[in-house]
Parts: C-alpha cells; sequence; structure tokens
C-alpha cells in the first residue's frame, strides 16, 4: 500500500478516488476548509489521524480507522460507504454515519447526533455513545457491551440482538421488529411502543409506562422498577421477578408477576391475563382477567 505519513490537508476532495493507501499521523485541517477529503476512495487504512473538516468518508468501499479523532466539527464523516472498521476512535460529529453497510465498531467514543441512520449490517462492541435518533431505520444490528445515553433510539430497526448493554434513552425501540435484548438495563419512558417480535431476557426495565401497544412481546426473567401503566393494549407473553407499579388494559396473553400495585381493567377489548404469585405457596394462585 502506499503510505502517507506526517502530513496536514485542507484543500477539497485532498486525497479523491485514492485506493490502497496507508495513513498515518496525518491531520485534515486548515484554513482552506476543504470538504470530502477521502470521498471515492478503495482500501483505505488510517491511524492516529485528526479530522476537523466535514465529510471526509463519502462512497468509499473497504475503511479501515484506528486510534483517530473525528471532531464536532467533522459533520457528516461516513456516508454512502461499506467494508468498514472502526475502532479506539472518538467520533464526534453530527451524522457521522448513514446509508453504510457492513460496519465494524470496537472500542469507540460516539457524541453524535443522528448517528447510523439506515445501516445494514452494523456490530458494536464496548464502545460509548451519546446521541438523539440513534441508529433509526437501520437492519441486522448486533450490539454488545454498548452504553447508551439519548432520546428517541433504535426507532423503526428491525433484525437486531443487543447483550450486556446498558440503555437511558426515551421512545427507545417504538416500532422496532424482529429484536432481542438480553442481560441488559433499559432506562427511559414510554419504552418500545408499536413494537413487533421484542423479546427482553434477564433485563432491567426502568421508567414510566413501557411496552404499550406492541404486538408479538415476550419478557423471560425481567426486573420492572418504576414501571406504571405497563403493557397497555399489547399482545405479551411475560414472566417478571419483581412488582410492578401498575398493569394497564394488556390486549391478550399472559403477564406472570409477584405484585402489582394496581391493575386497571377499564377496557373490554382488553382480554389480557394477569397471574398474580401467591407468597405462601409460591404459584400463580390468583388470576385477573379483563
Amino acid at each position: 500500500m502506499k503510505r502517507i505519513e506526517n502530513q496536514t490537508f485542507d484543500q477539497e476532495r485532498a486525497l479523491y478516488g485514492s485506493a490502497d493507501v496507508f495513513v498515518k499521523n496525518c491531520t485534515f485541517d486548515g484554513p482552506a476548509d476543504g470538504e470530502s477529503a477521502f470521498k471515492e476512495c478503495r482500501n483505505i487504512q488510517v491511524e492516529n489521524c485528526f479530522w476537523n473538516l466535514r465529510y471526509p468518508f463519502w462512497h468509499d468501499h473497504g475503511l479501515k480507522i484506528r486510534a483517530s479523532e473525528l471532531t464536532g466539527l467533522c459533520r457528516a464523516a461516513l456516508w454512502y460507504s461499506d467494508s468498514i472498521e472502526i475502532s479506539d476512535t472518538r467520533l464526534h460529529g453530527i451524522k457521522a454515519l448513514r446509508e453504510c453497510s457492513d460496519v465494524l465498531i470496537e472500542n469507540c467514543d460516539i457524541v453524535s447526533q443522528e448517528f447510523g441512520w439506515s445501516v445494514k449490517n452494523i456490530a458494536m462492541r464496548k464502545s460509548n455513545v451519546e446521541s438523539e435518533y440513534f441508529m433509526m431505520r437501520s437492519e441486522k444490528l448486533d450490539f454488545s457491551e454498548v452504553g447508551l445515553k439519548g432520546k428517541y433510539s433504535f426507532q423503526y430497526i428491525r433484525d437486531a440482538v443487543f447483550d450486556n448493554c446498558t440503555f437511558d434513552t426515551k421512545d427507545a425501540f417504538w416500532h422496532a421488529e424482529n429484536v432481542t435484548v438480553k442481560n441488559s438495563t433499559i432506562k427511559g419512558e414510554y419504552l418500545a411502543w408499536y413494537s413487533d417480535g421484542l423479546t427482553l431476557i434477564n433485563c432491567r426495565i426502568i421508567g414510566t409506562q413501557p411496552l404499550c401497544y406492541c404486538r408479538n412481546l415476550k419478557l423471560i426473567g425481567c426486573e420492572m422498577e418504576g414501571t406504571d401503566l405497563a403493557f397497555e393494549k399489547s399482545e405479551v407473553q411475560a414472566d417478571i421477578l419483581t412488582p410492578v407499579m401498575s398493569i394497564k388494559n394488556p390486549l391478550s396473553g399472559s403477564i406472570r408477576v409477584p405484585a402489582a400495585g394496581e391493575i386497571i381493567l377499564d377496557d373490554p377489548d382488553a382480554k389480557g391475563e394477569i397471574l398474580i404469585r401467591n407468597e405462601a405457596s409460591g404459584k400463580y394462585g390468583k388470576t385477573v382477567c379483563a
């Protein structure tokens, strides 16, 4: 590969159309304020580089970024690209990943509103994220050990698995389809409304009015904290380990729970059953039907 080291670039399309290039210890910044440094490139590797200019990686095929920094001024860093690996890197510009495919992100720090829209086949490992509308309309997600803080995350995603993650995010998983979350903590209001095929396994769920208007919803061995008005109009099969503040009008299925502070059944179309565990026998002897 051609090597480029210890240089500074600030001109427009500085390395446009490059192929088979290794770039190390370079800076993309300066008075010319040029955009699109690596547009239309193939087989590019970058290491220990600094970007402070916009749109650096568009329409690229085969890209590895390691131990680098993309600042808050590095707007819309990766769009329309594929076969991407990013590791040990700070991604701090808005809209950092769009319309990309076959992406691996490891050990990264992401501060980027509207990150990851319409991405297909993305794995993320051991990374921290601050974002709003994170990963909207993306497909085939595989996340582990990811921490997230933001709002409106994972809306309209499809075919995803999350393991050992911590999410502090309002309105997460709205309209999501075929999603499994395991061994994770999800904190935030209005979790997963209108989702279809969401399965939560060994998860801790915190926040008001979760899991309403869902289809094909499953909870297996989950804990719930501060969860009032849960499961309204949802098709649900749930095995919950902790008391729930209140349950309201589940549409169908059954909810097994040790206790519920309040059960609201004032909709004749809500046919779901709520099974309360008998403390003395340990069996679910009390059944409440709509």
